[in-house]
């Protein structure tokens, strides 16, 4: 079951995220997020959705402005964390149709993914579900004192023909 978070979805989320920053290049946050950073996350995302199972979170997609500025104002970067023990079930798949759903609605037109480029299989993912790798950018990201690469993968989510400007 997916349903959008709530306040009391804060120590779960944590517990899904907070792993992932501490032991993985997947993000490059390089400090974990406190309860009270989660909630804020809660409450200003445009977008923010767990997935249950068996009632107990497994996961969470969020959404949020790609940059900063009114020109971004359409263009959106997703997160997606699931737990060890729900990958390869098709939670993430159903995550992600939440968010690429939810944002459409709301005039999104370009859904974004930062991957990192220690994470083939989150590229892997993203591709099976339609995004087009549009840039590698090398030794972007900096975490256990290494440099790391970032793929930028898109997803154009409005009707096709519906892209009135630029490239893309």
């Amino acid at each position: 079951m997916v349903r959008p978070a709530e306040m009391r979805d804060a120590d779960a989320i944590a517990a899904a995220l907070n792993p992932v920053i501490r032991n993985t290049t997947i993000s490059f946050k390089p400090y974990e997020l406190s309860l009270d950073e989660v909630r804020e996350l809660i409450a200003m995302a445009p977008g923010i959705f767990v997935a249950e199972v068996d009632g107990k979170v497994v996961g969470y997609a969020s959404y949020d402005q790609f940059r900063r500025g009114a020109g971004y104002a359409r263009s959106m970067e997703h997160s997606i964390i699931l737990a060890p023990e729900a990958r390869g079930h098709g939670i993430g798949r159903t995550l992600m149709a939440v968010v690429e759903d939810h944002a459409r609605a709301a005039g999104v037109g370009s859904l974004w993914a930062g991957v990192s480029g220690e994470n083939p299989g989150g590229v892997a993912f993203h591709d099976r579900l339609g995004f087009e790798t549009v840039a590698v950018l090398p030794k972007v990201g900096f975490k256990f004192n290494r440099w790391l690469d970032l793929t930028l993968m898109r997803k154009w989510l409005q009707p096709a023909g519906d892209e009135t400007s630029g490239s893309h």
